[in-house]
């Protein structure tokens, strides 16, 4: 049985939920400052605040303070917040991994004890070294529960399983379950998640990474891609008067403003997200090219520059907005990508990603 901590929240104080912080602590703290949090809030972290960032423990430390300052902050385990395990396992797997990320929960530790991993001669070494300096980050990353329940909603890093007694749940399942939206659930009230990032359910709506809600099903999914994402964002799901609204913030730099109105007759939407990348072509024009997506069976317009030819067929080579943009004259917007030709990839105010004639800009 999963490690389920059952809440009673006063109704009348604002919840804040954020998950997949992925080390980037001022992105954390730009976020918490932009919805004006207090202690007066309560504020639940669903998972992942390790890996893929450059702060992974630091920020650990940071959140396990913030525990320690509130007991009306709540924090769940994710699936990049125990790879410790294999190491304190002896499983080493591990190793080739600490090799290609660098700033690694496990190499920042080493790092901050003047360590390398050559020091070690086995992975006994290595456990005892991570047990002798940081037992206290490791106990209370194991400490955390692996889902919250509230009146109103679930909160568990990837998902439950679709089963009456959902309490049941695999623990590797409720960490590292993907594309939870598509797996479904029997619960009542809404299940909050992360992980998966929210833009990967948009490929035949606007592109965005703002937190995907599905009433019907009872799902909310949070992860903005931070970290993930070239237009990823580090989101907040704040839960206030009975509904959900959300603020977001994002690490994109470049922001130009739009020097001419312009209106999308197009009404081309979706989005590429792995591992939907394989292509058939379909009709081509000077700056994109109509294709069916092989594994969705969803037809797309793929920029031309961001098509590959390969022996087994044609594909788009990353994550791509297939999103046409209206936009406003001295509307503000931030640039993506403004290396291809005709058109600029833009990130709006609201989150939505896509493309507009690079001649308004």
């Amino acid at each position: 049985m999963l490690n389920i901590c059952q809440l009673n929240l006063n109704p009348e104080r604002r919840v804040i939920i954020l998950s997949d912080i992925h080390a980037s602590l001022a992105l954390f703290k730009n976020l918490l400052e932009k919805v004006q949090y207090t202690k007066d809030d309560y504020l639940f972290i669903n998972g992942d605040l390790c890996e893929k960032g450059l702060r992974s423990l630091e920020l650990v430390r940071y959140v396990k303070w913030m525990t320690e300052q509130s007991k009306d902050v709540f924090v769940t385990k994710g699936n990049c917040d125990i790879l410790y395990r294999y190491a304190l396992a002896g499983n080493e797997n591990i190793i080739p991994y600490m090799k290609k990320h660098k700033h690694s929960f496990l190499n920042e530790m080493l790092k901050e004890r003047h360590q390398i991993l050559e020091d070690f001669n086995d992975m006994k070494e290595l456990a005892q070294f991570y047990m002798s300096y940081y037992k206290e980050e490791i106990d209370w990353i194991e400490s955390l529960p692996i889902a919250f329940e509230t009146e109103h909603f679930i909160l568990i890093h990837a998902g439950i399983e679709n089963r009456a007694d959902w309490k049941e749940t695999e623990e590797s399942f409720a960490l590292s379950i993907d594309s939870f939206l598509d797996k479904g659930h029997q619960m009542r009230k809404n299940v909050i998640v992360g992980h998966w990032p929210a833009v990967n359910y948009r490929f035949q709506m606007e592109s965005s990474n703002n937190p995907f809600i599905d009433q019907e099903k009872k799902i909310i999914a949070i992860d903005g891609g931070n970290q993930i994402k070239k237009d990823g964002q580090l989101n907040a799901l704040i839960f206030a008067n009975n509904q959900f609204s959300y603020e977001f913030v994002d690490e994109v730099k470049e922001e130009r403003k739009v020097k001419m109105e312009y209106a999308d007759e197009t009404n081309r939407v979706g989005t590429v997200t792995w591992p939907n990348y394989e292509m058939l072509v379909i009709e081509r024009e000077t700056y994109f090219t109509l294709c069916e997506n092989v594994k969705l069976g969803y037809k797309q317009w793929i920029k031309n520059e961001y098509l590959v030819e390969r022996e087994d067929g044609v594909y788009c080579k990353d994550d791509l907005s297939t999103t046409f943009l209206s936009v406003k004259i001295d509307e503000r917007v931030k640039v993506l990508d403004a290396e291809q030709s005709g058109y600029t990839l833009v990130k709006k105010k609201n989150g939505l990603v896509g493309w507009i004639p690079s001649e308004i800009i």
